[in-house]
């Protein structure tokens, strides 16, 4: 015990143990300044020394734009960069999801099942939601009167828009009409028998959004044109477009035939929609 007390005196001793530091002028040997320390002094002194400067160096790091010439650090403006883009990323990828849901939508309505439609940017749901049973489709005096006006009119008007050029609507098919246009019987379509295998035509220029086979409709090509029109090809033998496609008005796009469950013999199943709404393509195309 007292071995171990006398260790710790002579320990203490050495610390404490007072020495002078001068600095001396080399040719003179005049002494510039002097003072005193002891051991444990020049321990405390470079410990603090040790930590302001570890300090100081990570606030230079952390807060300052010298952290960027250090190797592994990213500069600011990178990541600023990627910032942006993330939020642009995010951004197109929620505008693709809306044009999925809403080429989606459309193809079911076009494809016949209207009831599964959930759409936000037409008003095709609200159109397939209609009960025709309950619409007054008699024409009223005005309306025969306009309809014979029209009736009286080249039959090739085209269908024109305040913004956009005009154009003619080709018929996509010679033939003759087994089944017109019925709304009351939800017929949104002609029905057009022709030659077997006859070419299939764009009734106008086009980009093509749907081109598959359909348990109820055989094979399936839809078109979108200008003025916000949607042109529908059904029971195909072979389609010869496939979707995201441009057509030219007359180009061929499918050959007839008598594909799907709801045929009743080989013909071509037409039908035109304009801003989310069934249109009698007759009042625009001559199918003679």
């Amino acid at each position: 015990m007292a071995r171990e007390e006398k260790k710790v005196k002579k320990l203490k001793k050495k610390l404490l143990h007072k020495y002078r530091l001068v600095v001396l002028n080399e040719d003179t040997f005049e002494e510039r300044f002097s003072f005193k320390l002891n051991r444990l002094n020049v321990f405390v002194f470079s410990t603090v020394f040790a930590l302001l400067l570890i300090a100081g160096t990570t606030l230079l790091i952390a807060f300052t734009p010298l952290r960027e010439y250090i190797p592994g650090y990213s500069s600011t403006r990178l990541k600023k960069k990627a910032t942006q883009l993330a939020y642009k990323t995010d951004s197109l990828q929620r505008a693709l999801s809306i044009n999925q849901q809403y080429l989606a939508s459309i193809r079911k309505v076009l494809t016949g099942e209207v009831k599964t439609v959930q759409l936000n940017k037409d008003s095709l749901i609200e159109a397939a939601k209609l009960d025709i049973s309950q619409v007054d489709l008699n024409p009223s005096k005005e309306d025969s009167l306009l309809r014979e006006q029209v009736a009286l009119e080249d039959k090739y008007n085209p269908l024109t828009d305040a913004s956009e050029k005009s154009f003619v609507l080709f018929a996509p098919v010679k033939g003759t009409i087994t089944q017109g246009y019925n709304p009351k019987e939800k017929h949104y379509a002609v029905d057009v028998v022709t030659t077997k295998d006859a070419p299939v035509k764009a009734t106008a220029d086009g980009t093509v959004i749907f081109s598959e086979w359909t348990a109820d409709t055989g094979f399936v090509i839809i078109l979108e044109h200008a003025n916000n029109l949607i042109s529908v090809y059904k029971h195909n033998a072979s389609l010869t477009k496939s979707q995201g496609e441009l057509v030219k008005a007359g180009e061929v796009i499918a050959i007839t035939g008598n594909t799907g469950e709801l045929t009743t013999g080989p013909h071509l199943h037409f039908e035109l929609w304009s801003d989310g709404y069934p249109i009698d393509p007759t009042n625009f195309i001559d199918f003679d």
